[in-house]
Order: structure tokens, then sequence, then C-alpha cells
């Protein structure tokens, strides 16, 4: 027991030693660090590059000054063909207001525009085919979106915060096999 005390005390006094040296090399050192850190800064300041910003892309223009995209929505597939106009929008051969009834679709075309501030300054002419109208107007809405990017780079980051240029990929489910849809079970008889 006595060699375990004369073992801890031998302990204690080394720690003590220790503790009282490392302040004074602490402080030795920290004018050096805090020295060496003001002119890190600018250093460091003179070697990095400045910043870059991302390259725009290119626009995309055919022959007769149009931009073209594909959009597509559900099972509705949407050919878009944008040119500068006075903002008549027409939907397989009709204009907008006889195709898409609905105020509320009509107003899922014009979302892209809005967003853009471009209201009135394109003329879009598409074709679309499959699905309802709702899927249509969704397809026209990413179409116009698509091809308004390629028309005008620059307005990409805006139009795809909004979410515009992302292909929706929700589908209808298919139906399974002893299911009267996708989910609905035949009613169940227990007697």
């Amino acid at each position: 027991m006595a060699d375990e005390k004369k073992d801890l005390s031998a302990l204690k006094e080394l720690t003590e030693t220790a503790s009282e040296e490392t302040p004074a090399t602490e402080t030795a050192a920290a004018p050096e660090a805090a020295t060496a850190e003001a002119e890190a800064p600018a250093e460091v300041a003179a070697i990095k590059p400045p910043v870059e910003t991302m390259p725009l892309r290119e626009q995309e223009i055919d022959e007769h000054g149009r931009a073209y995209a594909t959009g597509r929505r559900k099972d509705a597939v949407a050919r878009v063909w944008l040119k500068p106009g006075k903002g008549a929008i027409t939907v397989n051969g009709r204009d907008q207001s006889i195709y898409f009834a609905r105020p509320t679709l009509r107003l899922v075309i014009n979302q892209p525009f809005d967003i853009s501030d471009r209201k009135g300054q394109y003329d879009i002419v598409c074709t679309v085919k499959g699905g309802g109208l709702s899927g249509q107007a969704g397809a026209v809405k990413h179409g116009i979106s698509q091809a308004l990017t390629r028309y005008e780079p620059a307005l990409r980051g805006m139009v795809k915060a909004a979410g515009f240029l992302t292909r929706d990929s929700r589908v209808v489910e298919r139906k399974k096999y002893g299911k009267a849809k996708a989910r609905k079970s035949f009613q169940f008889s227990k007697r």
C-alpha cells in the first residue's frame, strides 16, 4: 500500500510540474500564433482566385427564330415552339381560351410568364396529345418553361427556382391483380 501511495504522489507531482510548464509555453506561443493569424488572411486573400459565376447556357434557336421544347405531365406530351410576339398562345390550332376553357388551366399555362415578367412578349404554338385537360395544361406549362429558358438562358435560375423545369413524375398507379383498382379491394364477406 505504501508503494502505491508513493507512486500516486509521484504521479501527482509530475502532473503539477507539467501543468506549470505548459502555460508558459502557451503564452510564449500565443503572440506568434496571433501574428501568424493576422498575416494569413492577407496572404490567403492575395492567393484566392476571384469567384467565378456559372457561365450561361447558349441560346438554342432554330432557323425560323423559334425555341423548341417538349413538356410532359402524366400521360400528356406537349411540343412547344416559342418566338417573340404579342402573347398569342395557340394549342392544337385553337386559341388557348377555347382549348382550355377553365380559367384555372389558363392560369397554369401562364405561370412561367408571370414568374419571369415576360407576359405578352412571346407567341406560343404548341401541339399536345394524351391525357386529360389538366395533364395537358401541365405539359404545356413544362414545355413553355423549357422553351423560355432556351430562348433566354438568363431566366433559367428564376424559372428553375419556381420548380417549372422539373418534370412532375407523378403518374397513375397501376392496377394490381386480385384488387378492384390500384388499392381498392373487392367487398369482403365474412359469411
